[in-house]
């Protein structure tokens, strides 16, 4: 149950993971259907982003976005009720938005991070502990990072997933392949948690991470430890892009019912079948992936410049 406090903060969250470009009309209905909260505090809500700047609001038209969440700064980010740990991750998409933008250099010192992005030590910390894990930035000797270059091109999130189209369907056909019924059940809730609302409300992080448990959780049941490093190899740098393609979740209905085909077949001792079904999965993603390129594209418009408001 969301209390009214923590809606503000929602609808920042779900900016952040949908990209909502500067001018984006917030509609209150629609908001209150996905925060599944009445209208009343969603229009409180509302008024505060406006308040806090934002939000602009146009008589008799409603409320547009007028500031992007990643460029808020903590105090505004602390008043609206955006917890640290969101704050962590507002820090974590900017810096990922600018290193696909170009607009961060290879390398960079600690000094200049925090002041660009206005972080406490402990946020930078935790933000840039998060980066190095995920393997797309690691500490120079000395002071400062260098950011590294794989997967911050449209053409290398299709590499990694044509990788994974080799790798994945033949993990589900290793001698002695055994998926747990627990963990069968966890990969199948997920799903179901997906198809039943959460496609619209999850954020990027928790739509990416589920994918990425999901596809784990079966090259783990294999028992071949080259296959299981490799592809957690390739999830942990890949997931820039992935945030990206996250604008469009017209296919997440499709690729949830994919699935749970996939998890069936699997139930029921059937590999050579989820096999077929797992390099279709892949190959349909493919497929979506480069219909959508455009989106996976930096911005070629200033930050600042914002575009036409859209329904």
């Amino acid at each position: 149950m969301k209390t009214e406090s923590t809606i503000p903060a929602q609808i920042i969250a779900l900016a952040q993971s949908e990209q909502w470009a500067l001018g984006t009309h917030l509609k209150a209905q629609g908001l209150a259907d996905r925060l599944r909260v009445s209208r009343s505090p969603i229009n409180d809500a509302l008024q505060l982003l406006a308040d806090k700047g934002v939000l602009s609001r146009e008589r008799n038209r409603g409320y547009f976005l007028a500031a992007l969440p990643t460029d808020l700064s903590s105090e505004t980010l602390e008043e609206i009720g955006v917890s640290e740990t969101d704050a962590v991750g507002t820090a974590y998409f900017r810096i990922a938005e600018d290193r696909l933008r170009g607009l961060l250099p290879d390398s960079i010192t600690e000094t200049a991070l925090r002041a660009r992005y206005q972080l406490t030590l402990g946020q930078f910390t935790a933000v840039l502990g998060r980066i190095a894990q995920e393997g797309w930035a690691e500490r120079k000797p000395g002071y400062g990072w260098e950011f590294t270059s794989m997967l911050t091109t449209p053409d290398s999130l299709l590499q990694s997933y044509r990788l994974r189209l080799a790798l994945e369907p033949a993990a589900l056909l290793e001698p002695g392949y055994q998926l747990d019924a627990q963990v069968l059940a966890r990969c199948r809730a997920a799903e179901m948690h997906l198809l039943q609302g959460g496609i619209a409300t999850d954020t990027a992080d928790q739509l990416h991470d589920r994918g990425v448990r999901f596809h784990e959780s079966l090259i783990e049941a294999s028992g071949n430890a080259f296959f299981i490093d490799t592809i957690r190899r390739v999830n942990r740098v890949r997931r820039l892009l992935s945030y990206r393609s996250m604008k469009d979740r017209s296919r997440y209905q499709q690729h949830c019912e994919q699935h749970l085909h996939i998890l069936q077949l699997l139930e029921h001792e059937r590999n050579e079948e989820a096999s077929l079904a797992m390099r279709e999965h892949l190959s349909s993603t493919l497929r979506n992936l480069a219909q959508i390129s455009d989106l996976l594209q930096a911005p070629s418009a200033p930050r600042g410049k914002p575009p036409a408001p859209t329904a």
